[in-house]
Formats: structure tokens, sequence, C-alpha cells
């Protein structure tokens, strides 16, 4: 996703104006809309499925972030650990 500066920076109050067009837009082009206020870039316009993506990638960071800090503390199981223990509850091993 690469920002088009013409089309993708509003100011506030054009996003005031034109509402259910950037709406529309945003969920279409799938591009979010940068609003300013002053000149300033102070919000961000994103449709709901980038929204939601969003988040999930940062909820797999953070589950990798956990999972590093546990292996550095030594916290973790070898991968024939956890099957010998998936085996046994399930009943396959003896």
């Amino acid at each position: 996703m690469t920002i088009n500066l013409k089309e993708d920076i509003k100011p506030i109050s054009y996003i005031k104006t034109n509402a259910a067009d950037m709406m529309k837009y945003v969920t279409e082009v799938k591009n979010p809309i940068v609003i300013t206020q002053n000149g300033e870039a102070k919000a961000v316009l994103l449709d709901i499925d980038s929204y939601q993506n969003m988040q999930n990638a940062f909820s797999l960071l953070k589950i990798v972030q956990l999972s590093e800090k546990q292996i550095e503390k030594g916290q973790f199981k070898s991968s024939e650990q956890v099957f010998n223990e998936i085996e046994t509850r399930l009943g396959l091993k003896k």
C-alpha cells in the first residue's frame, strides 16, 4: 500500500464535507487517508478489513515477542517432548 499524496492526504474540513465519499474511497481502494488539521497529520481513516488485518498482525507480533522472551528464559520444550505428550494424552503411546 503506497500513499497517493494527491488522493490520500486530506484536511479535516474536506473529510467533514465529503465523509461518505471518503468512506467509499477507503473501502474500495484500500488506501488509508491521512487527515490533517492546521497542516499537520493528525489521524488516519482506514477501512475495517485493513484495520482488522493490522490488529491481527500486531497480535501475532506480540505472540512472537512473548515466545522469544520465554526462549531466552529457557521456558520451552523440544518438539519431541511436545509430540510425546500429545501422543500420551491421545492414548497413542503406552
